[in-house]
Formats: structure tokens, sequence, C-alpha cells
């Protein structure tokens, strides 16, 4: 079954992680100074959280698989909606190691369709995109 991924950009992480932490009755299973991350089974998201570096809001959202064949009928989801697609492949984000490919749906609301196989200890990078296809804020 796919995770349901929320990714949110806050003007105070801590007061944030305080907030969420009680909303969810549970505390983050990732904390690190600029990324807070909460996996929670109900309900089944992987909600994150980090510093805005100026508008607060929806940063993306997504779908995160469980193994490299449901990541695999995911991404042909993502082929038959025909939006615009950037095929990221392999990478480190989000203090996790990764295979991801990203979209966007008519309004330009954007998706992150991924697989995590391990956790890093660094940040990583967000994605290079074209300026043609989805822009994207990682994690």
């Amino acid at each position: 079954m796919k995770r349901f991924h929320l990714n949110l950009k806050v003007s105070d992480l801590e007061k944030s992680r305080t907030y969420y932490a009680k909303l969810f009755g549970e505390q983050p299973a990732v904390v690190k100074p600029d990324y807070i991350k909460w996996m929670l089974d109900d309900p089944y998201i992987n909600f994150s959280i980090e510093p805005a570096s100026d508008q607060t809001g929806i940063a993306h959202v997504g779908l995160q698989a469980e193994n490299l064949e449901e990541l695999e009928t995911a991404y042909q989801r993502v082929q038959d909606a025909a939006g615009p697609r950037f095929e990221e492949g392999a990478t480190t984000c989000c203090y996790a190691s990764s295979e991801k490919n990203w979209t966007s749906d008519p309004d330009g609301l954007i998706w992150e369709v991924f697989h995590t196989d391990g956790q890093v200890t660094h940040y990583g990078k967000p994605p290079q995109l074209k300026q043609s296809e989805a822009s994207v804020s990682c994690c």
C-alpha cells in the first residue's frame, strides 16, 4: 500500500513540531535542525515540515511506494496522467536515500512519487528541474 506524503513549509519549525506532535498524538520519527517527519499509520501518511524561506504552506504532496514493484506502477500512472514530469532517479534528499519521479497537476501542484531505501546523515539536495517541466522544492 502506498503512503500519502505531504510536505509543508512552516514559519517556525519548533512551534509547528509541538503543534503537530499534539495533533497526531505522537512524536516525529525524524528530527533534524532543518527537517521534521512523522511516519503515521493512522492516517497512513509521511508528513514532513521544514522552514520556509519565504512562503508558508504546501511545498508538495506525493505517494511513497513500499517496494520497487509498487514504485513502477506509480511511475506508470505518472506517465499516464500526461502532466509535465521530471525523472530524477536515485537521489539523496530529506535525510533519505530514494528513487524519485516528479510531476505537477493541471493547477501546478507538485507531486513526488518515490521509494525510500535508507536513511542518511545529511539533508541532500533538491532536484535540478528544467524550467519547462515541474518546478519543485524538494522535501
